[in-house]
């Protein structure tokens, strides 16, 4: 399989985390994927938000993303009227920023396919009018 993808902070997360229910799945999919995976600084700002005060699970964060597995793309100024718009069009679903961020990035870079165990919100998404994001791991 072996393609550009964007990452989510909950697969993120589920592969850091072996107690997570998706933390198989996760890594399953994970070792199909083309590294590095792509996302924004917001995905890192969850994360690492939810990971909290834990010391161990911030310094494992911390390797996996400086290991080269992650890479952050750039969001300018001139990118948030296109992130804007897209909290605006799924304001029925409460898109949040990170989630607004990558399906903006999917656009923007063409990309097709995130790494997320957050299948409601991006089976509900679409890039451009109509292109569904396929999404990894499947449920």
């Amino acid at each position: 399989m072996h393609v550009r993808t964007l990452a989510d902070t909950g697969a993120l997360l589920a592969c850091l985390d072996r107690s997570d229910p998706w933390h198989e799945r996760c890594r399953e999919a994970f070792g199909q994927l083309r590294l590095p995976l792509s996302t924004s600084t917001a995905v890192l700002t969850e994360l690492f938000h939810l990971l909290g005060d834990r010391p161990r699970e911030v310094e494992s964060a911390w390797a996996f993303i400086r290991s080269g597995a992650v890479t952050v793309l750039p969001i300018a100024d001139r990118d948030l009227p296109d992130i804007e718009a897209l909290m605006r069009k799924y304001d029925d679903r409460l898109m949040d920023f990170a989630d607004a961020t990558l399906v903006h990035l999917a656009q923007r870079e063409s990309l097709s396919t995130v790494f997320t165990i957050d299948h409601d919100d991006f089976e509900t998404y679409r890039v451009g009018r109509r292109k569904r994001l396929r999404i990894l791991p499947s449920r």
